[in-house]
């Protein structure tokens, strides 16, 4: 059943959101971070460079598998939070047809992403490095930070492009779709 919406909250003068897709390309950023360094390639967990979290004692993989999962799971909770933003954005009619717009921010979520991680977890509380099975660090953890940089700059030069090319008609959905 289609769902009407007041003329006073229709989006056509407001522009679209931006934070569904900048939340997703965080989640997804995260999943891959964790997904393919954690799990895949096994270069590092959550806690391998801590007196606890060495991977190689029982103790250290138990701990790293439960941190990995904690970390899994925030995740998760950032994509189910753009999803409910996407719904939102759909019911405002404030959801972006255009690819750029939505591929720009998840490309700066996910480099965004990866910058905060980087510093943090690896420079800051250096709780574990990109490349823990490896000796001197460093230069894989500023590769990490470099390529994230250039992917967030990247979503960001899509997402504006994208979004000067919205016009008000493409953005307003028909009612008859609204949810």
């Amino acid at each position: 059943m289609a769902r009407k919406i007041p003329a006073t909250t229709t989006g056509a003068s407001r522009p679209p959101a931006a934070a569904p897709g900048f939340l997703f390309g965080m989640g997804v950023g995260g999943f891959v971070d964790g997904i393919v360094l954690h799990q895949l390639l096994q270069w590092h967990h959550m806690l391998t460079h801590t007196e606890d979290g060495n991977p190689r004692t029982v103790a250290g993989l138990e701990l790293n598998t439960f941190a990995d999962g904690l970390f899994h799971s925030a995740m998760w909770l950032l994509v189910v939070a753009a999803a409910v933003l996407a719904i939102r954005a759909h019911r405002q009619r404030r959801l972006s047809a255009g690819w750029r717009f939505h591929v720009g921010l998840v490309l700066a979520g996910w480099g965004v992403f990866n910058v905060v991680e980087g510093l943090v977890n690896h420079q800051l509380l250096g709780i574990h490095h990109v490349r823990d099975d490896l000796g001197g660090p460093l230069a894989w953890d500023l590769g990490f930070l470099g390529l994230s940089v250039v992917l967030a700059a990247v979503g960001l030069f899509l997402y504006r492009k994208g979004k000067r090319l919205e016009k008000p008609e493409e953005v307003a959905q028909d009612s008859k779709h609204a949810d």
